[in-house]
């Protein structure tokens, strides 16, 4: 148990010790055997005066909760200690469970029924991160681009070429237990403090490894270049997943395919398990210098060694329909994200470091069922397919169409670049970023971007970048599942992760594969 002393603000460049003395100072708890650490830290710049705002944790040898109590402090608070209780299962499992997907999900699912001596078999369409790289960067130089091991493909999941982002919302225990085992296996030790933590696609892809060896040390088995083809079902429940042209005996299965398994999506939903449609965003990815929003969120301490690259999180709402950015990259670049021939995708990613030259973020517009529905639940693939193909189409290669940002507000291609130079690697085509989008995304993206302005100054600057398009923000279909997490229309196979629906980003996604593995094991013993 802990006492919690929260929104501690502090001038940005003084050191945690005076968090940990001020935490004292507020509580009167200055005796030396009382424990202090600080448990959370961010930037505020919100306020004209840059600040970290601490959270400090304290451990005292008496009733901590009765303490608080008395205080009657609304930043002191009693935390109880929060033990994650493992669950274990008495019958016994005819087979190993199947993992299928290395992503988030897929990765903690099985990391956590390796630990517990479940032997797990993972099955990834995609190649070792060694193999990725290597395939990743020729098709980024020109090579041809191999639809089954790519950015959105392969072990780490698309997470593994992102900013390694590790915030998310739905407030859940395992956080914590998430941040610990990157950590414990290479992540940054800070990671479990930051209120915005991350790791930087360079090494994350380190930890991805190392978790992938502890699945292998713990009896586990990774097939990569091993794609689903389908599950076998007899009398409503799982018997057999379908895989490298063989029938693979289990009854269960973690499904963490990842948002971009559309051939997976339609092989499944012909074996019977249920798939609905799923709101998604699309939209376009925008490019600034870095030092432009450094300049506007900090002001004139912009560049101090102590401070972060800014980042920021931008929304408006109007019509029943939201702008907002997502993964947004500080010193990142916008990278091509396609796992389709002919198609145009972008995303965005950064080093641990983010030192790059530009900030990105995407521009993403809500897209409802309403919108594209076809009597299907793969309304949404075909619109992002339309989006895509529309895209290569405007380009007539893989590089991506790209235009500033005052030329889109003012209705004109553009033809020549201003001082931010487009980061996508395989090259852009200057024009209309926006017209592959629906008219209703380029509509409230045009009328968004002032407003952004307003909020952070210089955002909607002339010379900024607009590359297009994005369309993988999440997936446009959810694997309907029951409260047991089994999927609708086959007992024993636990739809899991973004694929599925049910997360969005890394660390949601980590913690649904850690529910997933969950399941399996407090029906089944090891």
């Amino acid at each position: 148990m802990s006492l919690m002393v929260t929104g501690i603000r502090l001038p940005f460049d003084l050191p945690e010790q005076a968090a940990i003395a001020e935490a004292r100072r507020l509580t009167g708890l200055t005796a030396n055997d009382i424990q202090a650490a600080v448990c959370r830290v961010s930037i505020d710049a919100r306020r004209g005066q840059i600040s970290r705002v601490y959270s400090v944790r304290l451990d005292a040898p008496f009733d901590e909760k009765a303490f608080a109590e008395k205080l009657q402090m609304p930043f002191v608070r009693y935390k109880p200690n929060t033990k994650i209780v493992i669950p274990h299962g008495e019958k016994r499992l005819e087979h190993r469970p199947v993992v299928v997907g290395l992503g988030p999900a897929g990765l903690f699912a099985a990391y956590v029924l390796a630990k517990h001596g479940y032997r797990p078999l993972v099955l990834e369409r995609g190649g070792d991160l060694d193999e990725r790289d290597k395939v990743v960067d020729a098709f980024w130089k020109g090579g041809a681009l191999d639809t089954d091991c790519n950015i959105q493909f392969g072990e780490g999941g698309a997470g593994a070429y992102s900013d390694g982002k590790l915030t998310t919302r739905i407030g859940d225990p395992l956080c914590d237990n998430v941040l610990e085992i990157l950590a414990a296996h290479g992540a940054p030790a800070d990671i479990v403090k930051k209120a915005k933590p991350h790791v930087g696609t360079d090494i994350l892809k380190d930890v991805v490894r190392e978790m992938r060896r502890e699945i292998i040390k713990n009896g586990g088995e990774v097939r990569f270049r091993t794609p689903l083809t389908g599950v076998s079902v007899k009398n409503g429940a799982l018997c057999a997943v379908e895989a490298d042209g063989q029938d693979i005996a289990c009854e269960r299965a973690v499904l963490a395919i990842g948002h971009s398994a559309r051939d997976t999506f339609a092989a499944l939903h012909g074996n019977g398990v249920y798939f609905e449609p799923k709101a998604f965003s699309v939209g376009v990815r925008i490019e600034h210098l870095q030092t432009e929003i450094d300049r506007a969120l900090y002001g004139k301490v912009a560049g101090h060694p102590m401070l972060p690259p800014a980042e920021y999180n931008l929304s408006r709402r109007a019509d029943g329909r939201a702008c907002y950015s997502f993964c947004m990259c500080p010193g990142g670049v916008v990278v091509a994200a396609q796992s389709e021939e002919n198609t145009v995708v972008t995303n965005g990613m950064s080093y641990h470091a983010r030192d790059g030259k530009n900030a990105n973020a995407a521009l993403a517009v809500s897209v409802d069922p309403k919108d594209y529905d076809d009597g299907t639940p793969f309304g949404g693939v075909a619109l992002q397919r339309r989006i895509e193909h529309a895209a290569y189409a405007q380009t007539g290669s893989y590089r991506a169409p790209c235009q500033k940002v005052g030329d889109f507000l003012n209705g004109k291609p553009t033809r020549k670049l201003g001082a931010v130079k487009p980061s996508y690697p395989i090259g852009v085509k200057l024009g209309e970023a926006a017209a592959c989008l629906p008219d209703f995304a380029q509509t409230m993206l045009r009328d968004s971007l002032p407003y952004f302005g307003r909020k952070i100054r210089g955002y909607d600057t002339a010379d900024a970048l607009l590359t297009g398009p994005e369309t993988r923000t999440s997936s446009p279909v959810r694997m309907t599942r029951g409260e047991d997490l089994f999927g609708l229309g086959c007992s024993g196979i636990i739809p899991c992760g973004e694929g599925a629906g049910y997360a969005g980003g890394i660390m949601s996604a980590a913690v649904d594969g850690i529910r997933a593995a969950f399941r399996i094991m407090e029906e089944f013993a090891d």
